[in-house]
């Protein structure tokens, strides 16, 4: 008896029941459409904002459902660079981290481009520059040799050339059917047939991401399925599982797919308010007499500032001394800018103020 989808007479004829489907898949569109509507009514900086703060959201958060965690600072420099957006100082960014987001960033951005197993190589030879997946030495660049992951039957490398080749004249074909729906099947089959040793995860969401953008004729992004799949990892690992050990109606696993995509326009709209709330913070500033230094670590607190700010954390991020960290903190203060944190402990720590109060609050005006 069959254990997995893949084992089955007839694989991979995957089917799916279209009127259980209609209503939500219709739903998911508008709300696709709305987002990109108002996403393209904002000012160019803005919508250059949004999309590098929901790219690096993207990478970050494909990585971390693998366990990975990737230093945000560098992805965002990464993406900025390659993208050619003015951020700023731009840190240093480790190999890891480059191949990522190039493998991200060439599904998204070049998303018109032909699927190959040439691309396919060179995105999982960005993953692993080293050619190991943490101490362990892995084929890159290549379909795996050995049956190992979710194919367990497939011996060599013979059938997983059919398969990723039936996968790929699929992918690239023509059908009646709506792109949206083609980034789940697309997503499910490829990380069934797992050709890789390693990143067939992070791969099978970039080639969902690209399904998307075709979707909406559109580079820009502005949601990122990935972090809410992040979010909902349980359920997302819990789903593929009983779906690659069922039949071929994968109208579950579809519907899944559509209702996660669906919340992750909403997490879009906290991306666009962030943005607007940034905006309008940075417009209050302007006439504002801060120093180089000041303005420097009030960007990094617009921009997602990982832990708590105290002085010791101030004076490192701008090369000072721990008496200019704590007159500069001291102005911001007087200012309206920054204020004291109510949680205790052994080091006063500081926030943008107004940020936290919501997307309305502006900065306190110093009088």
């Amino acid at each position: 008896m069959a254990t997995y989808i893949y084992e089955l007479e007839n694989w991979p004829q995957f089917e799916w029941r279209s009127q259980d489907l209609a209503d939500q898949l219709a739903t998911v569109r508008h709300r696709q459409g709305r987002l990109l509507g108002r996403m393209e009514a904002l000012g160019f900086e803005l919508r250059a904002e949004a999309m590098l703060q929901t790219l690096t959201e993207d990478v970050l958060k494909s990585s971390e459902i693998e366990g990975e965690i990737l230093d945000k600072e560098q992805v965002r420099s990464s993406i900025a660079r390659r993208l050619g957006m003015n951020i700023g100082a731009l840190a240093p960014v480790d190999r890891d981290v480059e191949g990522v987001v190039e493998m991200m960033l060439d599904a998204t951005q070049n998303y018109q481009a032909l699927l190959t197993d040439e691309r396919l190589f060179a995105w999982h030879a960005a993953l692993f520059p080293t050619g190991r997946s943490g101490m362990t030495k892995i084929i890159v660049g290549a379909w795996r040799h050995e049956a190992s992951g979710p194919m367990q039957v497939v011996s060599g490398p013979a059938r997983l050339e059919l398969e990723m080749a039936s996968f790929i004249d699929w992918f690239n074909g023509y059908a009646p059917l709506d792109p949206v729906l083609k980034a789940g099947v697309a997503h499910l089959w490829f990380v069934t047939i797992h050709p890789f040793e390693d990143g067939n995860g992070r791969i099978a969401r970039a080639i969902a991401d690209m399904m998307l953008a075709r979707s909406e004729g559109s580079a820009q992004r502005f949601y990122s399925m990935s972090a809410q799949i992040r979010a909902e990892r349980k359920d997302y690992y819990a789903i593929l599982e009983r779906t690659q050990k069922g039949s071929f109606d994968i109208t579950p696993w579809l519907q899944w797919f559509l209702s996660c995509l669906d919340r992750a326009f909403s997490g879009a709209e906290e991306i666009l308010a962030n943005v607007l709330r940034k905006a309008r913070f940075l417009e209050e500033m302007v006439q504002r007499p801060l120093s180089e230094r000041q303005r420097k670590v009030v960007n990094r607190l617009l921009d997602g500032f990982e832990g708590k700010l105290t002085s010791s954390k101030w004076a490192v991020l701008t090369n000072t001394s721990p008496d200019t960290a704590l007159r500069d903190i001291n102005d911001l203060l007087a200012q309206g800018i920054l204020v004291r944190d109510e949680a205790g402990g052994r080091s006063t720590s500081y926030s943008l103020a107004g940020l936290d109060d919501g997307p309305d609050r502006a900065p306190r005006r110093h009088r």
